[in-house]
């Protein structure tokens, strides 16, 4: 029988033997030498294509490697940074693509100012998005393109393809995750749920985002960190646990880096977004009103695959399998539950050995050149518990 840790026996993880005491002096020695433990250099990329606000990046292979299969673009939320695909090197969904040789892009918007004010999501939905599928498929050789976008990320990939004045795209298939489509399922907007309803018109919300032209980024970083307040209040005292484990550490200091860089919402959309999404719900049906039209989330023709965080609470799993329902067109839909929080699920460490493993799978199962993998959920490479997902086939 495998004796426990000291660290886990009650009482004795307070008194750390010498290999403990070592890793903590190291770890406090690295950070005051270099500033941190964590790897946060980039991936390699290559600017391919630029617009308003949409910046398409390819990565680049590694030296000794090929690329091979269709290419897959990651689509970034809006308002938060691209980092959120490359957080910290051993930590990097970028990273793991590359590594595994899929050609491998990246659609950013860079920052966001007063004078986009009067952009709306069907700026992002109407040419950002169809712009950047396009360039990238004809930069891999006219290969279609597996999407994936994570959070608001996914919402927006979601509309794009649903919308019939994007015309034919070349996608192979759809990936989101953490995009919530019910928010009367997410429990932190429920105390102001009553005061959604009760703002009409020209309320203070509204009057607010117009007169600053949109969601500043520190207010943008403020309702991030809202969420994970718990975390914040007990993060020194898990610091101070943690001190000798050097993965724990390089993980906090890159989610400190990305709640840092957190970007502003354009005044229009983020009115978009507080009116239809948040405050009117309308994913919950369907559709989306958008301009002069609604969007149809039965209109998308592609595979789509949907994640849902087990301990999300920005988009709770409730939340995000909501969405399965409406996509009655697509020819199969899965819906999958890992482990991890909002930004753990895409890119914290058990998202190693989950949702990359279960994008790896999709993609080859989706891939023009591939044979069909196994289906998700009967995989022998899956080490997270089938017990915690769900896969529905259409």
């Amino acid at each position: 029988m495998e004796l426990p840790s000291v660290r886990s026996l009650p009482g004795l993880g307070l008194v750390p033997g010498p290999d403990r005491v070592l890793a903590a002096a190291s770890n406090v020695a690295h950070k005051m030498l270099y500033g941190g433990v964590a790897d946060l250099r980039p991936m390699p990329r290559t600017l391919i294509d630029e617009g308003t606000l949409r910046e398409v990046y390819h990565y680049r292979a590694l030296p000794d490697g090929v690329e091979d299969g269709d290419p897959v673009l990651l689509v970034t939320p809006l308002a938060a940074p691209s980092l959120c695909y490359d957080l910290r090197r051993g930590c990097s969904l970028v990273e793991h693509l590359v590594t595994e040789g899929r050609p491998t892009y990246l659609v950013e918007y860079g920052q966001v100012s007063f004078a986009d004010r009067n952009l709306g999501m069907e700026h992002w939905v109407d040419d950002v998005l169809p712009s950047a599928i396009r360039a990238v498929s004809e930069h891999a050789g006219g290969r279609p393109v597996h999407v994936v976008g994570w959070s608001l990320g996914g919402i927006f990939a979601m509309l794009a393809l649903a919308d019939p004045r994007s015309g034919t795209l070349p996608v192979a298939s759809l990936s989101i995750i953490g995009s919530p489509a019910d928010v009367s399922q997410v429990p932190l907007l429920a105390p102001i749920r009553p005061l959604l309803n009760l703002t009409a018109g020209n309320g203070l919300v509204t009057r607010g985002y117009k007169m600053l032209g949109g969601a500043p980024q520190p207010l943008v970083r403020w309702a991030f960190q809202l969420t994970a307040v718990q975390k914040l209040v007990t993060k020194p005292i898990a610091l101070a646990t943690h001190v000798d484990d050097r993965e724990f550490l390089a993980q906090v200091e890159a989610v400190d880096r990305f709640t840092a860089n957190m970007i502003a919402y354009p005044g229009r959309a983020f009115g978009q977004l507080y009116h239809r999404f948040a405050k009117g719900n309308q994913l919950a049906e369907g559709h989306f009103e958008l301009d002069d039209r609604t969007i149809e989330l039965s209109a998308i023709d592609v595979p789509v695959l949907v994640f849902g965080g087990s301990t999300d609470g920005i988009a709770p799993v409730r939340a995000v399998r909501a969405v399965v329902p409406h996509l009655s067109g697509s020819p199969e839909v899965r819906f999958e539950v890992v482990p991890g929080g909002h930004l753990g699920m895409l890119t914290g460490r058990a998202a190693r050995q989950s949702t990359w493993v279960v994008l790896d799978e999709w993609f080859d199962q989706w891939s023009g050149s591939a044979a069909p993998a196994a289906p998700i959920g009967t995989s022998p490479k899956r080490r997270h518990s089938s017990s915690a997902s769900r896969a529905l086939s259409k």
